[in-house]
């Protein structure tokens, strides 16, 4: 792991496979440890170079004050755009999950010419709040009982991953997988003040961005090869998001993962990398 300089903006990053191989660029949500180890090691054994990344106040990357950012959606994607060329100056293969797919969708639409190829994993096309009236709302009995839980003790490392896992078991994700992936977030988070750690492991600076314009009704700009991938049991975006998404942007493929829900699992990496190569 290291970090890049993206227009004065330090970005935390991990590379798999060959510098020389196209560029396939993983926007996480909000760590790069969104993105499963097993699939970033299926697609640099397909000849990609992956890049996973962390977005600004979480990781490795520029963290100034997650209660307060002063930055925007839009600037999140300027970011992923000037990540991009910083690492080549080719255009990249451009991959968002959950909130990393609103910054992935806006990224392409501000600066296409940085990006051959887009995959959006669990997310939809409009911004943290209430969506539109023809886009399913998070399950609320599911919402209930993830929001009825205390906050942990954000300085006890075990009861961080411990939150993490009963929250994996109510989303239907392995709590044992969130469990482990939670407590390497802890890990690389600089600090264990309470909005760092906030910020770093449920990605609650998004609920402060500036996310307007809308970007939904520009999909139908969007010109690269589009996947778009949603868990049949996604509690917290249902799959009927990523229907939509899928509908409004010209071309664009859908893949239903039928046992998965917010996460990808283990067992859906090879079918996700399959679908991923084959846009380029």
């Amino acid at each position: 792991m290291t970090t890049v300089d993206a227009q004065g903006i330090a970005l935390g990053i991990e590379s798999f496979g060959d510098d020389d191989a196209p560029l396939v660029l993983l926007a996480g949500s909000t760590t790069m440890l969104s993105w499963p180890d097993a699939l970033c090691e299926r697609l640099a054994a397909g000849g990609r170079h992956v890049v996973r990344y962390d977005l600004r106040d979480s990781g490795e990357s520029t963290t100034a004050d997650p209660q307060a950012p002063a930055y925007t959606l839009r600037d999140l994607a300027a970011d992923a755009a000037a990540l991009a060329d910083a690492l080549g100056g080719r255009p990249a293969h451009l991959a968002g999950i959950g909130v990393g797919g609103m910054v992935a969708q806006v990224a392409v639409l501000d600066h296409p010419g940085a990006f051959s190829a887009l995959t959006l994993v669990g997310t939809r096309p409009v911004a943290p709040g209430p969506p539109d009236d023809d886009l399913p709302d998070h399950d609320q009995a599911t919402m209930s009982r993830l929001f009825a839980r205390p906050m942990p003790d954000w300085a006890d490392r075990e009861a961080v991953a411990e939150f993490a896992a009963s929250g994996a078991e109510i989303l239907g994700d392995d709590p044992g997988a969130a469990r482990a992936v939670a407590a390497r977030i802890w890990d690389r988070t600089p600090g264990t003040a309470p909005p760092v750690q906030m910020a770093n492991q449920l990605g609650m600076v998004f609920s402060r961005l500036d996310c307007t314009p809308r970007w939904r009704e520009r999909l139908p700009e969007i010109e690269v090869p589009t996947l778009v991938v949603h868990g049949r049991h996604n509690r917290f975006f249902p799959v009927g998001n990523g229907e939509r998404i899928a509908r409004e942007i010209p071309g664009a493929r859908l893949l239903v993962l039928e046992k998965a829900a917010t996460a990808i699992p283990d067992a859906a990496a090879g079918e996700v990398t399959e679908a991923m190569l084959t846009l380029g």
